[in-house]
C-alpha cells in the first residue's frame, strides 16, 4: 500500500506537458502589475476568435482537405512565433539600450523570463525529433545490438541466444513504449508553449507590462498580410472571408489601444517614463 500510495504521488507530481508549457511561457515576474479587467478581455477575445473560426469551419467547406488545413495552420504558427522572436527581440532591446539608468539595468534584468519562454518551443521540436529518430530505429534497432547469450551460457548456447533474444525484444518494446509516450507529451508541450508564447509575446511582459500590448499588433497584421497571398481556408464568400481576417488584427489592435490607456490612466505607465524620460 505504501508504495502504491509513493507511486501515486510521484505520478501526480510529475506537471503535465501543457501545465510545463505555460509555465516557462507565461510571465510570472513577481512585482508584475496584473490588471484582472485586461485579463479577462484577452481571455473573452481570445474565445471569441475560436468561436468564429468554428462557425466559419462548420459553416463552409474546406477549400484543401482537413491534413492541408492542419499543416497550414502550424505553419502559420510557426510563422507567427518567429514574427513574434524578432519583434520581441527588438523590441526588448530597444527598452534596454533606450532607457536612462538605472531602468535599463532593470530590465536587462528580468530577461530571464522571455529566454525560457523562446527555448521552450525548440526544447520540445527537439525531444520530438530525438524520439521521432528513436522510434523510427535511426537510433539504435535490434540489428544493431545483434545475438547475443546473456545466461553465459547457462542453458546452452542456442536456449541462451533464445532467452536473451526474448529478453532484448521486451526491452526494446518497453523503449518503444516510452518513447511513443514521450512523444505525444513533447508534441502536446510544443503545441502548448507555441500556442501561449504567442499569447503571452514571449513572456515579454516579464520586462515591462507595455511590451506585449505593442508587440501584439505587430504580429496579428504581419499575419493578415502573409495571408493576403495565400487562399482562404474555406470556401465562403469574399465579404466573410475579409470581415473575418480584419477581426482579428482590428479587434486585437484595438484591445492593445485600451489596454495602453488602461496602463496609462490606472498605473500611470507611459512610454517616457518607462524609458525614464
Amino acid at each position: 500500500m505504501t508504495t502504491r500510495h509513493s507511486l501515486n504521488t510521484l505520478v501526480r507530481a510529475v506537471p503535465s506537458p501543457i501545465a510545463a508549457a505555460s509555465a516557462l511561457t507565461s510571465p510570472s515576474r513577481p512585482d508584475r502589475i496584473e490588471d484582472p479587467v485586461i485579463a479577462r478581455m484577452q481571455r473573452v477575445r481570445t474565445a471569441l476568435g475560436l468561436v468564429a473560426m468554428a462557425w466559419l469551419l462548420l459553416a463552409y467547406p474546406l477549400r484543401e482537405g482537413r491534413e492541408d488545413f492542419v499543416l497550414g495552420k502550424l505553419e502559420e504558427l510557426l510563422i507567427g512565433c518567429c514574427i513574434v522572436v524578432v519583434a520581441g527581440v527588438v523590441g526588448v532591446s530597444l527598452f534596454i539600450f533606450s532607457a536612462r539608468a538605472p531602468l535599463g539595468r532593470m530590465y536587462a534584468g528580468r530577461i530571464g523570463g522571455p529566454l525560457s519562454a523562446l527555448g521552450a518551443v525548440p526544447l520540445g521540436a527537439g525531444v520530438v525529433w530525438l524520439t521521432v529518430a528513436a522510434l523510427g530505429g535511426d537510433i539504435v534497432s535490434t540489428a544493431d545490438v545483434g545475438p547475443h547469450d546473456f545466461t553465459f551460457g547457462l542453458f546452452g548456447h542456442t536456449v541462451g541466444t533464445l532467452i536473451s533474444g526474448l529478453v532484448i525484444a521486451l526491452l526494446f518494446i518497453a523503449a518503444g513504449l516510452a518513447c511513443a509516450a514521450v512523444l505525444v507529451a513533447a508534441v502536446c508541450f510544443t503545441l502548448a508553449a507555441a500556442v501561449t508564447g504567442l499569447n503571452s509575446c514571449f513572456r515579454t511582459g516579464d520586462v515591462h507590462e507595455l511590451l506585449p500590448a505593442l508587440l501584439s499588433p505587430l504580429l496579428v497584421w504581419s499575419l493578415f498580410g502573409l495571408q493576403l497571398f495565400d487562399d482562404a481556408d474555406v470556401a465562403a464568400p469574399p465579404l466573410v472571408i475579409y470581415a473575418f481576417s480584419l477581426g482579428g488584427p482590428l479587434s486585437v489592435s484595438a484591445l492593445s489601444l485600451w489596454e495602453v490607456r488602461r496602463l496609462r490612466t490606472r498605473y500611470g505607465m507611459t512610454l517616457r517614463s518607462v524609458l525614464g524620460r
